[in-house]
């Protein structure tokens, strides 16, 4: 278990990996894909604020705040993981402080969460859904929202139960959290700046994915030609979970391929 903001692996010597988990989660979602992280980094959780164990929960409930609270837990030199909202915020996070990111890693994450004229995403009629449930039953939400990023995996029910299992370890998330953390999906568009970045990006999508649309993979290479992309073909919003050791070599990869 790690449920102290972030992972202190002993190897100093294996390279810094943090991970960033995404909406309604905490660190706790990670906690069975860890021992095949170990064996290649040294690893840190963080929960997003106002997630997990990250009570400070800022307002307004911005990407420019939640970056503040985290880059003080950040190490020197480190690959971001940021999977779906945790995508966005590492983006964010490389923007404002690069002399602190290595490369990014983009799991079942998207630049832009809402499906756009040009760009694949999310539609604005499941997403108003969620905005309206949220309002009567925050935990009951985020119950469903659980399921749909199982929808299609052959392995839907064992990652659902191994997602609320985790979830249910750490403090529920704070209410505001929640709405801001939702509201950054629904209005977040980083792609301006994901284009821009001056560092490796990586980013690995699930084929069965209902939320982050395996379509977004071509969108992306078109938006970051250097991008380094792969597809899980059989696996939905929850990589690794569903095919953790699959996903582990993919991040292998990517560590193999940065500049020395």
């Amino acid at each position: 278990m790690f449920f102290r903001s972030m992972v202190q692996v002993a190897d100093q010597g294996k390279p810094q990996l943090v991970l960033l988990h995404g909406w309604g989660m905490n660190q706790a979602v990670w906690q069975q894909w860890l021992p095949l992280l170990q064996q290649d980094w040294q690893v840190q959780a963080l929960d997003l604020p106002g997630f997990g164990l990250s009570r400070q929960c800022p307002k307004p409930y911005n990407l420019a705040a939640l970056v503040e609270l985290l880059q003080p837990q950040l190490p020197a030199r480190a690959v971001l993981c940021g999977w779906s909202l945790g995508g966005l915020v590492a983006i964010e996070l490389a923007r404002r402080f690069p002399q602190q990111v290595q490369a990014l890693a983009l799991l079942a994450a998207s630049p832009c969460f809402m499906a756009q004229s040009d760009w694949p995403g999310m539609s604005a009629r499941i997403f108003t859904q969620f905005q309206q449930q949220l309002s009567h039953n925050i935990a009951q939400t985020i119950q469903r929202f659980l399921a749909i990023q199982a929808l299609g995996s052959p392995s839907a029910k064992e990652d659902i139960k191994q997602l609320r299992q985790a979830i249910l370890q750490l403090p529920e998330p704070q209410p505001e959290a929640v709405l801001g953390g939702l509201e950054l999906l629904q209005h977040g568009d980083l792609r301006a700046e994901l284009a821009r970045l001056p560092l490796p990006v990586y980013a690995a999508f699930g084929r069965l994915d209902t939320l982050v649309p395996s379509a977004a993979e071509q969108a992306l290479q078109q938006l970051v030609p250097s991008a380094q992309t792969h597809c899980f073909a059989h696996a939905s919003h929850a990589p690794f979970i569903s095919h953790p050791a699959e996903s582990a070599a993919w991040l292998l990869h990517c560590q193999q391929q940065l500049p020395a």
